[in-house]
């Protein structure tokens, strides 16, 4: 079957004993536009990688289908849409990411208990402040969270 992401990213995590997202600043920007972009709703969406390598590369804008300051859903037809484009480039989300508008970045009780995928980094932008942005990383697991940091490449 392979070496999934959920696998390196415990590697990871056992060689320096804390868990770790490594992305591109461009990726990062992206993600703040569109949480600036959809305020004063929540923004969402994902960045893909290739399937195992836990890199996220591709960014992918989701429509939050709730329209709300304090909740999200990805559509499902769009959701469908995007995970069957992913199989189809040997990709998976790498990067599950959403915005809080009035609250820090972190997860709610709600995002805890709709988090699906346990080898993705979920990614939390606050908005809350128009002068500036916080962005945190978790991984999202059988109900735990475990905050990481964020390692962000120019």
């Amino acid at each position: 079957m392979g070496t999934t992401a959920r696998d390196l990213a415990d590697i990871a995590e056992q060689e320096n004993g804390t868990p770790m997202l490594k992305i591109e600043q461009k990726l990062v920007d992206a993600m703040v536009a569109h949480a600036r972009a959809d305020h004063p709703d929540e923004a969402c969406g994902v960045i893909a990688g290739p399937e195992g390598s836990d890199d996220p590369q591709r960014f992918i804008a989701m429509v939050n289908a709730e329209r709300s300051p304090t909740f999200y859903r990805f559509d499902s037809a769009e959701q469908l849409a995007v995970w069957r484009e992913m199989d189809r480039r040997d990709e998976e989300p790498v990067v599950i990411y959403h915005s809080h508008t009035a609250t820090e970045a972190y997860p709610s009780r709600t995002d805890i208990s709709y988090a699906g995928e346990p080898g993705a980094h979920y990614v939390l932008v606050s908005t809350r402040d128009p002068e500036a942005t916080e962005i945190r990383s978790y991984r999202i697991v059988d109900g735990a969270v475990t905050e990481e940091e964020i390692e962000i490449r120019s």
